[in-house]
C-alpha cells in the first residue's frame, strides 16, 4: 500500500467523527461535509510523518475550519475573558453525571440551542462536554487559556440546561399547533406573530431548504438554514400550510405535510407555555424514518 492510499485509509477511519464534530459545530450537513473536506486538502499538504496523532490532529483541524465558518457566518459579540479564567462557585462544582446526561441529550432538536452560543462557547461546549476533548487541546483551538476555556464551556452549558423546555400539557401544547396552522393556512399574521415568541428561532434542514427553493416558482417562501425572530417565521408560514396537519412526534404535538399518509416534511415545535420558541423543520427521509410519527386525522 503507498503512503498515499495508507493516509486517505486512516482519513477515512476518521471521517465520522469529524463529520460529527463538524455537524454539531455547524448544525449543516452540507457544511459539516465542506468542513471534514478542508481538513482532507490540508493533511495531504502535510508530512503525516509528523503526526503523532493523526486522530487528534484532524479533530483540531477540523474544529478550527468549523469556528472560522461560524464566525464568518455570525456577527454575534463573544465577551471576552480574562486569562485568569476565574471560576464561580456554581461553575466550579459540576455534576459529571448530570454533564453526561446533558451531552447525550443534545442532538438535532437542541440545534437551535447551540446556534445561541457564541462561537467560541459552541465550540468549547462541543468539544468537551460532546467529545470529551480535554480543556487544554480546546484552549489551543481558541488560543486561550485552559482555565479561560473551562469557563466559555460553564457558560455554554448554563445556557443549554436553562434552555426552555416544552410544556408538560400536551393537550394545550396540540392547541397551539392547530391554532398556528390554522393562522398560517388564513395568512392571518398577527395571529401568527402572537403565537410566536419574539425570540423565535427557525431551523431548517438542507433537504428542506434545497425543496423549498426548487418550489418557489409554485409559492414555496425563501428559506435558510436558520432565521430568527417572530416576524421573519411569520413571513415564512403565512398563507402556507394548507395542507399541513397536527401529528405527535415521538408523542409530542407537531406538525407534518403528509399528503400520501406518510410524512415527507415534518415541523417540530418547542413550547413557552402557550408560545413557540422555535420550530425544527426536517425533510431528510433518514432523519423522518427514525421518528415515531403518529397521524390524528380521523
Amino acid at each position: 500500500m503507498s503512503d498515499e492510499d495508507w493516509l486517505a485509509q486512516r482519513f477515512e477511519e476518521n471521517r465520522p467523527r469529524l463529520r460529527s464534530v463538524a455537524y454539531r459545530m455547524l448544525g449543516s450537513a452540507a457544511e459539516a461535509d465542506d468542513a471534514v473536506q478542508e481538513a482532507w486538502f490540508r493533511l495531504s499538504r502535510t508530512d503525516a510523518a509528523e503526526l503523532h496523532n493523526l486522530g487528534g490532529w484532524l479533530t483540531t483541524v477540523v474544529s478550527r475550519v468549523a469556528l472560522d465558518m461560524l464566525r464568518s457566518r455570525t456577527s454575534r459579540r463573544e465577551d471576552p475573558l480574562g486569562d485568569d479564567g476565574e471560576l464561580t462557585a456554581g461553575e466550579a462544582a459540576a455534576d459529571p453525571e448530570h454533564e453526561a446526561l446533558l451531552a447525550d441529550a443534545v442532538g438535532p432538536a437542541l440545534l437551535v440551542v447551540l446556534d445561541s452560543l457564541a462561537p467560541a462557547e459552541r465550540l468549547a461546549f462541543v468539544l468537551h462536554d460532546l467529545f470529551a476533548m480535554p480543556f487544554d487541546e480546546i484552549a489551543v483551538i481558541l488560543e486561550r487559556t485552559p482555565a479561560a476555556t473551562r469557563q466559555l464551556a460553564s457558560r455554554a452549558r448554563r445556557r443549554v440546561q436553562g434552555a426552555r423546555t416544552p410544556s408538560a400539557d400536551p393537550a394545550r401544547q396540540r392547541l397551539v399547533v392547530d391554532a398556528f396552522l390554522a393562522a398560517s393556512r388564513n395568512g392571518q399574521f398577527e395571529d401568527l406573530i402572537a403565537l410566536l415568541d419574539p425570540e423565535v428561532v427557525l431551523h431548517a434542514d438542507d433537504t428542506s431548504v434545497a425543496n423549498a427553493r426548487a418550489g418557489q416558482a409554485a409559492g414555496a417562501p425563501q428559506l435558510i438554514s436558520r432565521l430568527r425572530g417572530a416576524t421573519a417565521v411569520a413571513q415564512v408560514f403565512s398563507g402556507r400550510a394548507a395542507h399541513a396537519e397536527t401529528v405527535l412526534v415521538d408523542g409530542v404535538p407537531a406538525a407534518a405535510w403528509a399528503p400520501d399518509g406518510r410524512p415527507r416534511a415534518l415541523f417540530r415545535f418547542t413550547f413557552d407555555g402557550d408560545r413557540i420558541t422555535a420550530i425544527d423543520m426536517v425533510g431528510d427521509p433518514d432523519r423522518l424514518g427514525e421518528l415515531e410519527v403518529t397521524l390524528l386525522r380521523g
